[in-house]
């Protein structure tokens, strides 16, 4: 049954993926109505969108928004600006050592900003997030700290929040290792083969294999013993995908 936009309980924040769509396939199970929003930001990795579209799709999310937003114009991180290479190959002990290029200044802040007008809007009182602080490449956005000042903005700064609604910020991933995700998201059974994390893909939406977000979601596979259902989609070389859903 697909969820309506007039009986949204949560927005949950998609962007197609591994960890949001665990955490929207958690939300789902736990039986929060959802309306998803995805982001166009100018990230060279835009195929994201369309597995954010497949997997509301799959999630029965009918309620999905694609808000266009130009982070790009502001540059200052690999996953924008053209002229930043996104970082491959490196160690795990390079990936957990300080803040890395591909981190998007106040993604996350801008994101979930959004995402409380969209749950005022809707009558949600929960914004549900995939964030996570284990196996995560040192963004400062994504730790605990982050999102219990975000709920106190939200609760402060709404017309809701003032008026008596409690809005609380959901992250179930938030303290699970990459395995531990991937083992809840095939407990709840959900097709990773629909997700992408990587940050470099081709032009079909092939895994560049190298970069951060493939090494750990790699490691991640590797430790549930089983193979990334998404490297089975695609074969052939990799190309640049910097304009590939346009």
């Amino acid at each position: 049954m697909e969820d309506s936009p007039a009986k949204a309980t949560a927005v949950v924040l998609l962007s197609g993926g591994l960890d949001s769509a665990t955490a929207a396939a958690w939300a789902r199970h736990r039986g929060e109505r959802l309306a998803a929003l995805s982001f166009d930001y100018g990230q060279r990795h835009r195929v994201e969108l369309t597995a954010a579209r497949e997997v509301a799709a799959a999630l029965g999310i009918s309620d999905h928004t694609v808000m266009p937003i130009d982070l790009a114009a502001f540059g200052g991180s690999a996953l924008v600006d053209p002229g930043l290479p996104v970082p491959k190959g490196r160690s795990d002990e390079a990936i957990a050592a300080g803040i890395p290029v591909t981190y998007v200044p106040a993604r996350n802040t801008v994101f979930l900003a959004l995402a409380l007008a969209l749950a005022e809007t809707r009558g949600a009182h929960r914004i549900v997030l995939g964030v996570n602080a284990v196996d995560y490449s040192g963004y400062p956005d994504c730790r605990p700290e982050f999102l219990a000042a975000f709920a106190q903005l939200a609760n402060l700064g709404t017309k809701a929040g003032v008026e008596g609604v409690q809005f609380e910020l959901l992250a179930p991933l938030v303290s699970l290792s990459k395995a531990e995700i991937i083992q809840t998201g095939l407990n709840l059974g959900i097709d990773y083969g629909l997700t992408t994390s990587c940050y470099d893909p081709g032009v079909d939406g092939a895994a560049c294999g190298g970069c951060d977000s493939c090494l750990i979601r790699a490691a991640g596979f590797a430790a549930v013993g089983i193979a990334d259902p998404r490297l089975a989609r695609f074969a052939g070389p990799v190309k640049d995908a910097r304009h590939a859903d346009r």
